[in-house]
């Protein structure tokens, strides 16, 4: 294929599969991150420089087929960093895109922007009701992205529920450690809410679907995620199992422990956020049926086979020390002292 395939935010978990598999179909793939990647790939000529540099930007998506728009800030970043990478930096992708004359980006956007939907499944219909500044800056993006792609120019909106695969921890990291160590592991209330992943593998051919639909298929706005799911106690249960200590999902009671993570967030001392505390109290999940119905798409991981890759992936790297990306685990802070009676 001689398609150029630029994708933003290259080096993180998603955008580095992604590139991966971009190279091993035959694209000429250009990957651009603050970081550089973990390991080379053939076939993928990396740059790293900042998404808030149009100058930068133009020289790197003139004469490209597409832009994959992985880039984008986490709940763990400042308000401020938030809406630099996600908000600032995403105008400036479809801005320059723009200027250069590249007939597709694609926008890999979260089913965060529902909030706490009031509906399951959750449709692409159901308005963006933003909880916190990392689901603010998201659903901005997507305003963002909606705007260009009212010009006439070829927008994907892809909307994935928690993604998980080879290469993921950030949060997910304290599970694994806890699982590994011996541990049991705590979950809020009974954890018999309907919770559903994505495999990232999953994810990523949904991009590709989207790179080859023609474009009244791929100017829209999709949700991703797993088929075949079932509770949270479910999949964090089956990573204790395959462990091998015989330990348990412990359940918390839910109104002593809401107010403590809040506190122990607003201190800094907990990187479990607002909405994610409260996410682990209802049903969520999304109806994928415009997915299938309209590009085919057909997942082949379940919650589990994604929990279970993510952490076989873990047990191999185990990987030392902290940082504040999806590639990296997250400081547990106070919660690290919590293990102890588990």
């Amino acid at each position: 294929m001689g398609d150029r395939i630029v994708v933003t935010g290259g080096s993180g978990m998603l955008g580095g599969n992604l590139v991966r598999r971009l190279a091993r179909t035959g694209y000429a793939v250009h990957s651009v991150d603050l970081r550089a990647p973990v390991e080379p790939t053939d076939g993928v000529e990396h740059t790293t420089g900042d998404i808030g540099d149009k100058v930068f930007l133009t020289d790197l998506f003139t004469g490209a087929a597409a832009i994959v728009h992985c880039a984008s800030g986490l709940p763990s970043y400042s308000k401020g960093r938030l809406r630099e990478i996600s908000v600032d930096g995403t105008r400036n992708v479809f801005e320059t895109a723009r200027a250069a004359d590249v007939p597709r980006v694609i926008h890999v956007s979260s089913a965060a922007v529902y909030g706490l939907p009031l509906e399951v499944p959750t449709s692409e219909t159901h308005p963006r009701r933003p909880v916190d500044a990392y689901s603010r800056a998201k659903a901005e993006a997507e305003e963002i992205a909606e705007e260009f792609r009212d010009t006439g120019m070829c927008v994907s909106i892809v909307r994935p529920k928690t993604f998980l695969g080879p290469g993921r921890m950030g949060l997910f990291a304290m599970l694994f450690e806890w699982a590994a160590d011996g541990r049991n592991f705590p979950v809020l209330g009974r954890g018999d809410i309907l919770s559903q992943m994505l495999a990232v593998e999953d994810l990523v051919e949904f991009i590709m679907l989207l790179l080859s639909a023609p474009d009244e298929a791929a100017s829209d706005t999709y949700n991703l995620g797993a088929a075949e799911f079932g509770t949270l106690r479910a999949a964090f249960q089956s990573v204790l199992d395959a462990a091998g200590h015989g330990k348990r999902v412990v359940s918390l009671p839910v109104w002593p422990a809401l107010p403590l993570l809040r506190l122990l967030e607003r201190s800094h001392l907990s990187p479990v956020y607002r909405r994610l505390a409260h996410k682990l109290l209802i049903d969520s999940y999304v109806s994928i049926d415009k997915a299938r119905e309209r590009l085919g798409f057909s997942p082949r991981f379940s919650n589990e086979d994604a929990i279970l890759r993510s952490y076989g992936w873990w047990c191999q790297q185990r990987p030392a020390g902290v940082g504040r990306t999806s590639r990296d685990a997250w400081r547990q802070g106070a919660l690290s002292l919590a293990r102890v009676f588990f």
